[in-house]
């Protein structure tokens, strides 16, 4: 008789999975969820994705190695010429709050000039050298369907690391000292080429 039972409730979990994932291929083919930029996910999609997201991070950047010499001038100087090259369009500068780039962007890419900005993400973690890892993994392989690249393909781990280093003290820079730190670094690149 317990066999019975266990058998027909089997088979009702089975059809309920079928019916589940007919219903879920249904959705996915008839084009109703919105893929515009200017309508935010539902909450659940979107917690879907965020959890997925930072769980991966998470697991992917434990393992890096933090150079020990991040605070040095050397790197900051580095740093501060490819953050104004390659990321102030989208995560902008001091004294900026949105850029017409980013006004268009979902979700919308955190302002790395301001202290906290950055989606109050840590993976579980309290520790500064999580979020060095974490910076260092999302800068080199980005993020998909968020419009981060990757900046592997061209960049070696020095040359992010050096812009990890950045990262650090860019929150705390006024607009003067973030242009002196650009321009000092872009007149050292044209110096080096």
């Amino acid at each position: 008789m317990a066999a019975n039972k266990f058998l027909r409730c089997g088979k009702c979990l089975m059809i309920t999975a079928v019916v589940a994932m007919l219903g879920g291929l249904a959705f996915l083919y008839s084009g109703l969820y919105p893929m515009g930029a200017d309508v935010p996910h539902n909450g659940l999609t979107y917690w879907g994705l965020e959890t997925m997201r930072e769980r991966s991070i998470s697991r992917a950047a434990s393992t890096i190695e933090v150079p020990n010499d991040l605070a040095s001038s050397e790197r900051l100087l580095k740093g501060a010429a490819d953050y104004n090259a390659m990321c102030a369009s989208c995560h902008l500068k001091p004294g900026k709050n949105q850029s017409d780039f980013t006004l268009g962007l979902y979700p919308a890419p955190p302002n790395l000039a301001q202290k906290g900005d950055d989606h109050g993400h840590d993976g579980g973690h309290d520790d500064n050298t999580y979020a060095l890892q974490r910076q260092f993994w999302i800068i080199k392989h980005g993020i998909k369907a968020s419009g981060m690249p990757s900046w592997a393909p061209g960049h070696d781990d020095e040359r992010i690391w050096n812009m990890v280093s950045f990262l650090q003290r860019l929150p705390e820079l006024s607009t003067g000292q973030y242009q002196v730190l650009t321009a000092r670094s872009d007149n050292t690149k044209k110096q080096e080429h």
